[in-house]
């Protein structure tokens, strides 16, 4: 068993705008690197042996704020863990993609649906929890994965079936979701400021 703790990177200027950003790579802002400081101190407490964190650099320096704040290695990058690529509807404004498309469920030309996305965290999760297992066992490990709102998004469909996160629900910047991975399955413990 590997519990891994999966935080949402905090705010860019992209977010605030209610831009699409997908896999353009957005810097955090201020608030952003406040909201990683605010997930530390939501994970401070507990021990965790790791964090692996997306390549986009406003994840990679959520992970890195977070690291320094409890005392742990530099994150280990793994590009599965990347946000959903939106291919025309990156940059967008949300009204304007919504307008193009009418939903999310329609997929832009050169875009992920959000079942590929799950599909690649879902092997990004499982490869990270066998190291932790080879490296930990009998013990369980304690990983932090820093990601992105459609990573995140795609994961809680998966394991509540469909039932979540429920319409109008907000992965928020720096929020915190708490799973366990064994052989074979991923299942959610808790979200925090959801």
């Amino acid at each position: 068993m590997t519990l891994l703790t999966l935080v949402r990177h905090g705010q860019t200027d992209w977010n605030l705008d209610r831009r699409i950003q997908g896999s353009t790579d957005i810097p955090l802002n201020d608030t952003g690197r406040s909201d990683a400081r605010a997930a530390a101190a939501v994970l401070a407490g507990v021990g965790y042996d790791a964090v692996y964190a997306s390549p986009l650099v406003r994840a990679q320096e959520t992970a890195r704020i977070i690291a320094d704040e409890l005392g742990l290695a530099d994150p280990v990058l793994t590009r599965g863990l990347r946000e959903r690529e939106f291919g025309d509807g990156e940059g967008m404004l949300v009204e304007e993609y919504l307008q193009q498309w009418s939903d999310w469920q329609t997929v832009p030309p050169g875009a992920e649906t959000l079942e590929q996305v799950g599909e690649r965290a879902l092997d990004s999760l499982a490869r990270i929890a066998r190291a932790s297992r080879r490296r930990s066992a009998p013990r369980a490990e304690s990983i932090i994965v820093v990601s992105h709102g459609g990573v995140i998004r795609a994961l809680l469909t998966h394991v509540s079936g469909g039932t979540l996160p429920r319409e109008g629900d907000v992965i928020r910047n720096g929020s915190v979701h708490r799973f366990v991975a064994e052989p074979g399955s991923l299942r959610l413990l808790e979200s925090i400021g959801v």
